[in-house]
């Protein structure tokens, strides 16, 4: 089977993957959220549902016009031409996907960081921390220019250490899953969450990230694991104010703030200096 044939093959598997994968992670923790709420809601479902929807619709499909192949289309193109760190050494395959998703994870948490710390990013990624609360769907309210330099910075990450195509496969899955996972607006039992939050980013702490007050924003940038930002400093136990701290902007706080037009011209407004 030519290169070409191999791409055509992965685009049709991976969409269907992260596609099911999508939908199952939404439904269990719409659910989940449900049942175990939280915080009390702000807005509707109606007024914040249809805009981080319309939003990630709009993201990916300008993802797609950017990388047609997807990241697992650019680790089979490094495999066949050799390119990559992981080419260069041997290492039993098993170790080599263990490796490549902590890098990738790695990756996607330097890149988060760096949305926070550069103006031009942050003006873009303040759509996702505009939203007056968390809940499952927040997961998909990222703009579609954030979304076009994070698609660009992964594939960079992929074809320099010449990442798997099962690794490079499965960790958008897996980081898809979590990020709906951390952003749901469950309770999880206290005991669980000390537990889990020593692996994986839990919802009480990525909640933290979202607090109206940048020196709590400014931590907990993990979407998958919790040990970078162990690792850099950047963890945060609690919310200063409590745990039903204001979470989000001190701006766009209404229902029509919500609305995918009012979120895709959000970044280009003329007042930036807010936080």
């Amino acid at each position: 089977m030519d290169l070409q044939s191999r791409y055509m093959r992965l685009m049709t598997h991976e969409l269907i993957i992260r596609l099911g994968g999508l939908l199952g992670a939404f439904f269990l923790f719409a659910i989940l959220e449900s049942l175990l709420p939280d915080r009390a809601r702000v807005l509707t479902r109606q007024q914040r549902w249809p805009g981080a929807w319309l939003l990630m619709f709009v993201s990916a499909v300008g993802a797609r016009l950017i990388l047609p192949v997807g990241l697992a289309g650019v680790a089979l193109w490094a495999q066949a031409h050799h390119v990559g760190l992981f080419h260069q050494v041997d290492l039993p395959i098993w170790l080599e996907i263990v490796l490549a998703m902590l890098l990738l994870d790695l990756a996607v948490w330097a890149q988060h960081v760096a949305t926070h710390k550069i103006p031009l990013l942050w003006r873009f990624h303040r759509v996702h921390h505009a939203d007056p609360e968390v809940d499952v769907t927040t997961a998909f309210r990222f703009h579609p220019v954030e979304i076009a330099v994070s698609v660009v910075w992964k594939a960079v990450v992929v074809a320099m250490f010449g990442i798997p195509v099962l690794a490079a496969f499965w960790f958008e899955v897996v980081l898809n899953a979590c990020a709906q996972f951390n952003h749901s607006n469950m309770k999880l039992p206290a005991g669980l969450d000390r537990s889990l939050r020593w692996i994986l980013v839990t919802p009480a702490m990525h909640r933290i990230h979202h607090s109206v007050d940048r020196s709590e924003s400014d931590t907990n940038f993990g979407f998958c694991l919790s040990v970078w930002d162990r690792l850099f400093g950047l963890y945060t136990n609690a919310f200063s104010r409590g745990p039903l701290a204001p979470i989000g902007q001190d701006r766009w706080r209404c229902g029509k703030d919500q609305r995918v037009d009012r979120l895709l011209v959000q970044p280009f407004g003329r007042d930036q200096t807010d936080a």
